[in-house]
């Protein structure tokens, strides 16, 4: 009986480190992708305000 454990643990190891690694990409690139549309939204909003102000008043 002990021989199925082993055998079931050494089956699912593959899968399980597998899920890991993907997911830890995953955070990775999500981590990634949200802290550059923070970047971009910082970037965008100073040039907006270079824009207000140099923009004539009407």
């Amino acid at each position: 009986m002990d021989e199925f454990w082993a055998n079931a643990i050494w089956s699912l190891a593959p899968t399980v480190l597998i899920g890991l690694i993907f997911w830890f990409v995953m955070r990775a690139v999500i981590h990634a992708d949200r802290n550059e549309r923070k970047a971009y939204s910082r970037i965008e909003a100073e040039e907006r305000a270079k824009l207000a102000e140099h923009r004539p008043a009407a």
